[in-house]
């Protein structure tokens, strides 16, 4: 039996989090700091050096020999540089463990190597990573030692922003001003400050390390890139919520010990729907804070995996025909005082508050609906979006029997006198109690959907980070409050004012809501006719990061400069083509290499025993040999075909200059040719005998763990 762990005593132990800085900092540096991180006031540089040597005093106990800033550039992972204590020797050759307030505040990492769309030339390397004290440093225990952690964002030398954290916190700043003016409106003269409170849910594989290791494409991509269903896969829905192996066991139990330490609150684990997925969901947390520990969640899932001789799959589609991987992002906007703009009450009909903050969301979602699909594009998403466990590539927001009755009465009859009631399930179990029924059921094929208080964007993918939703999520309602605080604030008669613009929200947007199946084929026509654009990939979505639409918004609010957006325009396309470029060439590799090479020996095999059967029995019937190798030859043909195609048509999109163009030449050609090629290798791995065949299966990944 393992060793017993009592949460409440490992919980945030390898935080500098209030309470250590409570203990350990002067009273007026504990009240200033505490101050610039609930209020939001700038942080006082004067005292910057007494935290920095609490932190290092701190940190050091704890067993640190280095500190870095710890920031997210656009690669979609965190980068980190590290530098350890020591200064330079005294005249006795002893070092002195250091750890200025400067050092705290501003780092200076190369910048010319980070991709930033243009913003920054390779020659001009200077960049700056500047504390985020919002978010608490933390000590990171690992093979490397014990490093201090300092959360920062990351810029460039002339200001603008070169990473994920930037542009949250100046869209957190944007929602919180336009949500206190709604509040205003209504009365509230207490609450200080209104942030966005993020709940991400973390979807990923796990598979046997030495099989992945066998895999040149998990190495390379993340995704196998050919591969044939094995018999069973997750139909009979017996992996969902199921009896966690031990091994997964485990591991998991070794996952959230890390992640209780750094003070992130894990708390749901179970199995997910296909074979070797499963999802960890933590309790609601800042946005800010949310984004810094998904991104630690990521990075614990990996690091410990290889501890079990296992390997963390976060990939959108690690596996074809089974279900995906997603990130639900959980968000709502919550007051310093614990007020919920998102909650109904009991009576939503008479929560006049509620129908306008409602309202402006609807109407946050119709009108940007480009940029909120775009904040959920990524390569491996292209794979999952629209497939049979996750949200159609088309926005709609599903608000539910309750909310949706409540619509129809204000926009029909202006009025709205009643709300539909949950009531009572009985189960019809005499020894069972009767349970609480909710006012409305959920809808797991909305991309947007009301549960209760709070919305969940469920179209974010598994790899992905959860800072842009959470950017445009802020800042499209944020736009939305300042229309409806603008007009209602210079109303004469707010009551009046405020119930019809209620009603112009509703009628105006009700287009968007959607409370059906999202993945039928009668939703993509219904909302056709609707006029809601489906975008259906990642290359499509880019463009509406720089459309004027989006530039006005992004601008009015101090979020993104026309610059930058446009800087982030071109790393995606960029993305896109290096990912499938590197896709394209791993297939080349494993065809050529492994595949094709695999069947020839079984073709060899098979055609040495015709012949020695017609030499010892030439009246034998061999037709079903014959048949295994004229098929097998076939598409042994045509995988060569397919293999030449896809090489001649990879090196024309490699030729081409960086941009949209050639993000698109590897989605419209590039993509085809992977997919004519892998179709025949896929059916050989059917026919060719599997002790031959050059890499394990999908049975082997899936079922083996």
């Amino acid at each position: 039996m393992s060793e017993h762990v009592n949460v409440a005593e490992i919980f945030g132990k390898n935080v500098f989090n209030e309470a250590t800085m409570k203990e350990r900092l002067p009273k007026d540096v504990f009240k200033k700091m505490k101050k610039t991180i609930e209020d939001g006031e700038e942080l006082d540089p004067s005292i910057a050096g007494v935290v920095a040597h609490a932190m290092k005093e701190w940190a050091i106990e704890k067993g640190a020999t280095h500190y870095t800033h710890w920031f997210q550039p656009l690669t979609g992972v965190t980068a980190e540089k590290h530098d350890a204590f020591i200064s330079a020797p005294n005249s006795e050759g002893k070092v002195i463990m250091e750890f200025s307030g400067k050092e705290l505040i501003k780092g200076e990492p190369d910048a010319s190597s980070f991709p930033s769309g243009g913003l920054r030339a390779t020659f001009e390397a200077r960049g700056y990573t500047a504390w985020d004290c919002t978010s608490p440093a933390f000590v990171r225990e690992d093979a490397a030692g014990v490093t201090l952690c300092i959360p920062t964002a990351f810029c460039s030398y002339t200001g603008e922003a070169l990473d994920q954290k930037t542009p949250l916190l100046r869209s957190m700043e944007a929602i919180n001003e336009q949500s206190l003016r709604i509040l205003r409106l209504f009365g509230n003269t207490t609450s200080k400050r209104v942030a966005p409170s993020v709940g991400p849910e973390q979807e990923y594989f796990i598979v046997d390390r030495q099989k992945y290791l066998q895999r040149k494409d998990l190495i390379y991509t993340g995704r196998t890139l050919f591969g044939a269903m094995p018999p069973k896969g997750q139909e009979l829905e017996d992996h969902y919520f199921g009896a966690i192996r031990e091994r997964i066991g485990s591991y998991m139990k070794e996952v959230n010990e890390e992640l209780w330490k750094l003070g992130v609150t894990a708390k749901t684990q179970h199995n997910e729907v296909a074979p070797a997925q499963h999802e960890l969901a933590p309790i609601y947390d800042e946005a800010n804070l949310a984004v810094d520990h998904n991104q630690i969640v990521m990075e614990t899932l990996k690091k410990v995996a290889g501890r079990h001789g296992l390997t963390c799959l976060l990939h959108e589609k690690p596996f074809a025909g089974v279900n995906g991987s997603g990130k639900h992002n959980n968000w709502s906007l919550t007051s310093d005082d614990g007020i919920n703009l998102l909650n109904p009450g009991d009576t939503p009909h008479e929560n006049i508050q509620f129908l306008l903050v409602l309202g402006c969301i609807l109407k946050a979602v119709n009108t940007h609906a480009d940029l909120l699909r775009e904040a959920a594009a990524d390569v491996g998403n292209d794979h999952r979006l629209g497939a049979n466990e996750a949200p159609p590539a088309i926005i709609s927001v599903f608000l539910g029997e309750q909310l949706e009755d409540v619509i129809d009465q204000l926009t029909t009859t202006g009025e709205a006198t009643h709300s539909k009631q949950g009531g009572t399930l009985h189960t019809g179990v005499a020894t069972l109690p009767d349970l609480d029924k909710d006012a409305t059921d959920r809808n797991r094929t909305s991309p947007f959907a009301f549960t209760g208080n709070k919305f969940e964007f469920r179209m974010v993918g598994s790899s992905d980070s959860i800072a842009p939703p959470n950017v445009v999520l802020n800042t499209i309602v944020a736009e939305a409050f300042k229309e409806a605080a603008d007009e209602l604030e210079k109303a004469e008669d707010f009551d009046a004012a405020v119930h019809d613009l209620i009603k112009k929200l509703l009628k105006d947007n009700k287009r968007v809501i959607f409370n059906g199946n999202g993945y039928s084929d009668a939703w993509v026509e219904e909302a056709e006719k609707r006029g809601l654009p489906n975008i259906k990939s990642m290359v499509e979505a880019i463009g509406a990061l720089t459309t004027d639409k989006a530039i006005r918004l992004y601008e009015e609010f101090g979020v993104f400069t026309k610059a930058e957006l446009e800087s982030r325009a071109e790393v995606e396309y960029e993305e896109y083509s290096k990912v499938i470029n590197i896709e394209a060439r791993t297939m080349i590799d494993m065809a050529g290499k492994q595949i094709i090479p695999a069947v020839i020996r079984y073709t060899t095999q098979l055609a040495e025993s015709i012949g020695k059967v017609r030499s010892a029995v030439p009246e034998a019937d061999i037709s079903v040999q014959t048949e295994l190798l004229t098929e097998t030859s076939a598409l042994l043909s045509d995988m060569k075909v397919a293999l030449a195609a896809l090489i001649d048509i990879t090196e024309k999109s490699a030729a081409m200059e960086e941009g949209k163009a050639q993000a698109f030449a590897y989605h419209d050609e590039v993509m085809p040719a992977m997919a004519a090629l892998r179709a025949p290798a896929d059916k050989l791995e059917m026919i060719v005998d599997k002790e031959l065949w050059p890499f394990p299966s999908y049975g082997d990944l899936l079922f083996e763990v």
